[in-house]
């Protein structure tokens, strides 16, 4: 006799976007697994078409709001990479600045109220509270940090509106950040008690043989620039970017699948960034990262909320080494003129690369683009973690697989969209 069960999750909280699982498994064996993205299209690339190349930034900013910076980054280098623009060195640093501010604010939500409820049992972080509320406090005041930054240099905390193709339309004094270095400084040491906490949390026995991809700069742990490598061999300049990899259409979702041609899925984000650039970490981090146990890769994805502690704390530091050499450019822009051309860019968003593409006509009007942001880059190789962790745990009562099945989606902090409830699980067993 053949019997079926299905098990219904209408809302999941801690989570950007909507969607929904799906697992089949028969006779002790898993058949399928399909993680469905079914929010219709938001068709920026399409928008962006006949509009100005200066409107890009604050354009692809609207996409997120949890990582506005990332897609405004993006977008610049692209586009300066088409007119052949080249900022000052004081523009790249406090690009670097605007960049560790996002990368704080965004890593700090996702550990202390998205992901460690689910190491600690509770439904969701105001709960959690109750019996951690020290943990709480420090990650509200650790992303208040990071929100700080981005509204001094960015403009205002969500969508920021000082970023511009060629820099910025206003440059801070250097007194400003001067003040937020103070906070910074307490920031330094809480990242390092996230860092220890993190490591305190039950881990399942679970690892896998990933093709990490990340940026690699030869002389700094990458936030906007630098080849794209991978740990199996990739190693190519950003514009190189569509001849290695493939986005396709599958049936079950509206965001689409990235590949490695010929290869299949891989791996963005924190795992990736830290196993490619290693020893690009400040001995402090490494130390750190050796404290609790950390070697220079980690293939256990539910310890990457451990490495995106330590990438708090590496954007402490270099927050802080920014704003104590700062001096304000002479200018907070180059000024660009339109000029016909394709350009590139990729920077590396909280959640993993983030690739943009360009084409300017002779009058500075965008005339394609293309965004590949990390989530879709990754979506395979959820689909992957599941299946193998499903295959582990098979016999797993249904309750105890889902909410596993529920934790291992947040191991990557996806961004299906700006919505923050997603799963449905339906669980098949004949």
């Amino acid at each position: 006799m053949t019997k079926r069960k299905r098990i219904k999750v209408d809302y999941l909280a801690r989570v950007e976007g909507e969607g929904a699982l799906d697992v089949k498994i028969h006779d002790g064996s898993v058949e399928d697994v399909k993680l469905r993205i079914f929010e219709p299209p938001r068709f920026f690339e399409a928008f962006l078409r006949g509009r100005s190349y200066r409107e890009a930034p604050d354009i692809t900013a609207r996409i997120c709001g949890i990582c506005p910076v990332a897609y405004e980054m993006s977008a610049v280098h692209a586009i300066e990479d088409a007119l052949g623009v080249t900022p000052s060195e004081q523009i790249r640093e406090l690009r670097r600045l605007l960049y560790c501010g996002e990368w704080i604010e965004s890593h700090v939500l996702h550990i202390y109220m998205l992901h460690a409820p689910d190491f600690l049992g509770y439904d969701d972080a105001i709960r959690m509270a109750a019996d951690h509320r020290e943990a709480v406090e420090r990650g509200l005041r650790l992303k208040k940090a990071g929100n700080s930054i981005v509204n001094l240099v960015g403009g205002r905390e969500i969508h920021p509106i000082n970023v511009r193709v060629g820099g910025f339309y206003k440059a801070p004094r250097k007194r400003d950040l001067l003040e937020l270095a103070e906070e910074l400084k307490w920031a330094r040491e809480a990242a390092l008690e996230t860092v220890a906490w993190t490591a305190t949390l039950p881990f399942p026995d679970f690892e896998k043989d990933y093709e990490f991809v990340a940026l690699r700069h030869p002389a700094e742990y990458p936030f906007c620039e630098g080849r794209i490598v991978s740990s199996k061999g990739i190693d190519i300049d950003v514009r190189d970017y569509d001849s290695y990899f493939q986005e396709e259409h599958v049936e079950h979702s509206t965001a689409l699948h990235s590949h490695i041609r010929g290869r299949g899925a891989y791996l963005v984000g924190p795992l990736a960034r830290y196993a490619l650039n290693y020893d690009l970490l400040s001995a402090e981090v490494k130390a750190a990262a050796a404290e609790v146990g950390l070697g220079e890769t980690c293939n256990n994805p539910f310890r990457s909320i451990i490495v995106r502690a330590l990438e708090v704390l590496h954007a402490c530091d270099e927050a802080l080494r920014i704003i104590d050499a700062y001096e304000p450019p002479d200018e907070p822009a180059v000024e660009c003129e339109p000029v016909a051309g394709t350009g590139h860019g990729a920077t590396e968003a909280p959640r993993g690369l983030l690739y943009h593409r360009y084409e300017v006509d002779n009058e500075g009007s965008i005339v394609s683009a293309q965004i590949v942001p990390p989530t879709s880059q990754n979506q395979p190789s959820i689909e992957d973690d599941l299946r193998g962790f499903i295959e582990r745990h098979v016999d797993m009562p249904d309750n105890e697989l889902r909410h596993r099945c529920e934790q291992t989606i947040r191991n990557y902090d996806p961004c299906i969209s700006c919505s923050t409830h997603f799963l449905r699980l339906n669980v098949d067993r004949s």
